[in-house]
């Protein structure tokens, strides 16, 4: 059940006029080893990201066909990737980010998890250089998008995507949306700062303000192509996902591990990933398998 406070700012945030304008992030990669590790805990196994980054890995594992070679945008500390790639192991993945302390932090990440079907590389999403055309099964990308400096360089990476993706290939692309009130999103910054490092609040904030709008989503999805449909959470775009539509079916061993990682989580987490389940799902944005119902073979 969402708490009053969040009906609240979503209510206000609604019935708010108007975009505010964007605030580029003050660092436009993770280079500050103290953020960049505050970020990567924050992800650990039952961290505070621990039910988004399920959430997430479910919903992409919908878009990415069967022995897919994927691309992942801006992969970070790799927490999120390892999701994605426990889940898809019949799939090789290539995880660019243009933070060399990110990707050290990934390699880390992917070295303790045991993931041998990930490559890391250096790079900008805006150009995607060194990839071939046609050499990706599947593009996907988690909460990085908006670590991009302008709308032109958003537009340059969405071209470059399409370029790298086969035709018919899978698209997952989720991001926050930039709200209407600074306040709204102060709240959803500072919800839990009681249980989150500072650094990892001050560039959850940041990111809220450095968000791209709905409509500027809608213009930069223009430039991937047809069949990309976008989606969006519960009256307002806190979260917004440009994705290939219907998917692909998901097969029982995929579904199976995402029940396993499911069982894992604390019931504080689990709570988190309903909810967000929710937040999305009330939005016209189902779970593509809820991983809490039984699975059969």
């Amino acid at each position: 059940m969402p708490s009053p406070a969040l009906l609240f700012h979503l209510f206000a945030d609604l019935l708010t006029p108007g975009v505010q304008a964007r605030v580029a992030e003050p660092q436009l990669s993770m280079d500050d080893p103290d953020a960049a590790a505050a970020f990567h805990d924050a992800g650990r196994s039952d961290g505070l990201l621990a039910a988004s980054y399920l959430y997430h890995a479910i919903q992409a594992s919908a878009q990415i066909p069967p022995a897919a070679r994927v691309l992942d945008l801006g992969c970070g500390p790799a927490n999120q990737l390892a999701v994605i790639a426990d889940i898809c192991a019949d799939a090789r993945f290539t995880g660019i980010d243009a933070s060399p302390a990110m990707l050290e932090l990934a390699a880390t990440t992917l070295e303790r998890c045991g993931r041998n079907n990930v490559a890391l590389h250096a790079g900008r999403m805006e150009a995607l250089e060194g990839f071939a055309d046609a050499s990706f099964d599947a593009v996907i990308s988690t909460v990085s998008l908006h670590h991009l400096p302008d709308c032109a360089s958003l537009h340059a990476c969405m071209r470059s995507v399409r370029r790298v993706l086969r035709a018919g290939g899978g698209l997952y692309l989720a991001d926050f949306g930039r709200l209407s009130r600074q306040r709204t999103q102060h709240f959803f910054a500072h919800e839990r700062s009681a249980v989150q490092p500072p650094l990892f609040t001050a560039d959850y904030y940041n990111s809220l303000r450095a968000a791209f709008s709905l409509a500027e989503w809608r213009a930069a999805a223009r430039h991937v192509g047809n069949g990309v449909r976008i989606e969006r959470s519960f009256l307002v775009p806190f979260m917004v996902v440009l994705r290939t539509h219907p998917g692909y079916a998901v097969d029982c061993a995929r579904r199976q591990r995402a029940a396993e990682l499911w069982q894992a989580l604390s019931r504080a987490r689990q709570r988190d990933l309903r909810d967000l389940a929710r937040f999305l799902g009330h939005g016209g944005y189902a779970l593509a398998y809820p991983p809490w119902r039984p699975q059969h073979r």
